[in-house]
């Protein structure tokens, strides 16, 4: 089956006559679920048969549960987490083991509502500087830890049958603005940069999909990295990624056009997928028609992505939440 360039969010709780008839006709790869597409477990699993019935196979569905301030999954529905930084920090040298069993339950919660891929590890490096959208959505100061926690948080969503999706790749950590208003722009040089913010994605390399960053590295290209081939090209040929690289939502107004102008640019740049979060039904249309189908390497990186989904292993539940407590002196939930 030949995908279409795109992973389309959803209006609401339940698939509209109109979404349906779009979703069949540009076959998008997946589907990503905010907020606003869920309400109970048994609602979130028939959206998720409903919209994999749509496109008439098993596409991936995804959605941000880093836990924190960004998990749309809330209570009673899932555990509220800390936010990854402080749940890192107060683990101190249990992180590693700490951040797998939150993001092994994390992924136990999603796969039993239907839903098979989460936007993280975030592999994204802490600074002085990072902006207050980002910094304690990290995982670490170093570029040795935070690619250690990133491996962890991999290897747990994969133990649980769900595929992560590393971000924001090459890295943002260093923006001093939220890229969903505004385009961030860092200036470092590239040989610093390759040994700090580069470094967890190279680390990381072998992950099955990314995410963009919507920012400028100037001393590279003077283009957001989600729309510069120089940038793709430094992300698969230096750093060495080759998994399927979907944007980072275009709806967002750190680049600049219409959506068609945006996801045919991140196309045209070396992206495979484009993501599109936010909009009414004629701007999913514009985006998803804008980006197509998928190139021919585009699809064997898809075919190989879904090739990674597997069985979630065994999880003792109540185990792994004991540990993950002891790990933690209890400081486990926020509230």
């Amino acid at each position: 089956m030949r995908f279409g360039a795109s992973i389309l969010g959803a209006e609401g709780l339940r698939l509209t006559d109109e979404e349906k008839a779009l979703y069949r006709a540009v076959n998008p790869f997946g589907f990503i679920l905010f907020a606003r597409n869920i309400d109970t477990a048994d609602q979130i699993r028939a959206l998720c048969d409903e919209l994999r019935e749509t496109v008439g196979y098993n596409c991936p569905i995804t959605i941000d549960q880093e836990g924190g301030r960004v998990q749309r999954l809330r209570p009673p529905l899932a555990r509220q987490w800390l936010p990854p930084l402080d749940h890192a920090q107060i683990a101190g040298g249990h992180a590693v083991r700490a951040m797998y069993l939150r993001y092994r339950l994390i992924a136990h919660e999603l796969f039993s509502m239907g839903i098979d891929s989460n936007c993280a590890p975030m592999v994204d490096i802490a600074v002085d500087e990072t902006h207050e959208f980002l910094r304690n959505r990290c995982y670490g100061e170093t570029p040795a830890d935070v690619s250690n926690l990133g491996r962890a948080v991999a290897d747990a969503h994969l133990d649980g049958g769900v595929l992560p999706i590393v971000k924001h790749i090459p890295g943002h950590g260093r923006a001093t603005l939220d890229s969903h208003y505004d385009l961030p722009r860092v200036d470092q040089e590239p040989e610093e940069l390759f040994d700090t913010d580069f470094e967890p994605f190279r680390v990381l390399n072998d992950l099955p999909l990314g995410m963009t960053a919507h920012l400028v590295y100037g001393r590279i290209d003077p283009q957001p990295a989600t729309i510069s081939n120089r940038m793709m090209q430094l992300i698969r040929e230096d750093i060495g990624f080759d998994g399927l690289i979907m944007t980072d939502d275009i709806s967002m107004q750190a680049l600049e056009g219409t959506l068609a102008e945006r996801a045919r640019a991140s196309i045209a740049a070396g992206c495979d997928v484009v993501l599109h979060c936010n909009g009414p039904l004629s701007d999913r249309t514009e985006a998803a028609e804008a980006a197509g189908e998928m190139t021919d390497a585009a699809q064997i990186r898809a075919d190989r992505a879904l090739a990674a989904r597997r069985k979630p292993d065994e999880l003792d539940i109540e185990a792994a939440e004991a540990e993950l407590s002891q790990l933690m002196n209890g400081q486990v939930y926020d509230g």
